[in-house]
């Protein structure tokens, strides 16, 4: 019987250390097994897509291989009994994209414990427009909550706040009434941020401090930091007594130059954020949110639709630094 074939971006290692990326045509049968298979509708671009279309090991282990640690789309095939066929459902995080062919393509197949129904008043593109970076803007926006951070406590500094995370979680942090201090180092995305909702843009250079002081002027409740490396170190430096900082990105460094002073002096909390493995039952929370009291009415300022065609450009964008807010992959 033949196979149902389909599209996908598939990257492949031309020569030692060259990878090319095109669009391929695959059967199912070259998906890994798995209990459900999907039927891609959308899916989002990541910069870990961006890193693994570009042959980083870290990431990606093993080629020719499937990008898109994201998928949205309508079950097609189920050996579990938890899904029907014609449900809608998303994927994000576990191994998805990154060593399990990923949703850069037009059908997935994965375990079922990987699956999560699509949340009532969301649809299949919003849950794309959030992917993994808005759930780990949520998770981040969660643990400053979780950890009694208030709007009237003081302002909220988000690092890297152009990328697909930062500006999810200026736009969350807006809804909740929280007053948003983004930082950023590109000029022209200040209206961008303003219409997400800062009230307050600060060059991202200034925030970082080379004094060598242990502890620096009170300045944030909070911190939901994507950056790590000296940003963080800054961060944790001016979080004001009993505040938290949340950290789920290492695009500046993954080293952190700090002292104790913070945590033992003003009882600053180091929060980290992990979206990949993040258990099923917090993460079915999470999503609750984000389909209802954390939804924001920004998800259409926040996102620029392509085509798996434009894929390629994107990815180049993205790695120079050129992109902003949130990329989705219609590939119905």
């Amino acid at each position: 019987m033949p196979q149902k074939e389909f599209k996908a971006i598939v990257v492949e290692e031309a020569e030692p250390k060259k990878f090319v990326r095109n669009i391929k045509t695959r059967t199912i049968a070259d998906l890994p097994d798995g209990d459900v298979l999907i039927r891609v509708q959308y899916s989002s671009l990541n910069y870990k897509d961006a890193l693994s279309s570009s042959g980083n090991k870290g990431v990606t282990r093993n080629f020719p291989h499937t990008p898109g640690i994201d998928a949205a789309g309508v079950v097609e095939e189920s050996t579990n009994s938890n899904f029907s066929v014609g449900e809608e459902v998303l994927v994000t995080g576990y191994d998805l994209g990154m060593n399990t062919s990923g949703g850069l393509g037009q059908y997935i197949r994965v375990p079922a414990g990987w699956v999560v129904k699509l949340p009532q008043g969301l649809s299949l593109k919003e849950s794309m427009i959030f992917g993994t970076a808005g759930f780990t803007a949520a998770l981040m926006v969660e643990g400053l909550v979780y950890n009694q951070v208030k709007p009237n406590n003081g302002p909220i500094l988000v690092t890297g706040s152009t990328g697909g995370v930062g500006s999810v979680a200026v736009c969350i942090l807006a809804k909740l009434g929280y007053h948003v201090v983004a930082s950023t180092g590109k000029a022209s995305e200040h209206d961008f941020l303003h219409s997400l909702g800062a009230k307050e843009i600060v060059d991202r250079n200034s925030i970082v401090d080379n004094s060598g002081k242990p502890l620096l002027k009170e300045q944030w409740a909070g911190v939901v930091d994507v950056v790590g490396g000296d940003t963080l170190a800054s961060a944790l430096k001016n979080t004001c007594y009993g505040g938290t900082v949340t950290c789920s990105g290492l695009v500046g460094s993954i080293t952190l130059n700090t002292t104790v002073f913070p945590f033992i002096l003003r009882g600053v909390k180091l929060v980290g954020i992990d979206s990949v493995e993040c258990p099923m039952e917090p993460r079915l929370q999470v999503w609750k949110h984000l389909a209802s009291d954390w939804k924001t009415d920004k998800l259409n300022a926040l996102t620029t639709e392509i085509t798996l065609e434009q894929v390629e450009a994107t990815v180049l964008d993205m790695l120079d630094g050129k992109s902003h807010g949130r990329h989705v992959v219609n590939l119905g």
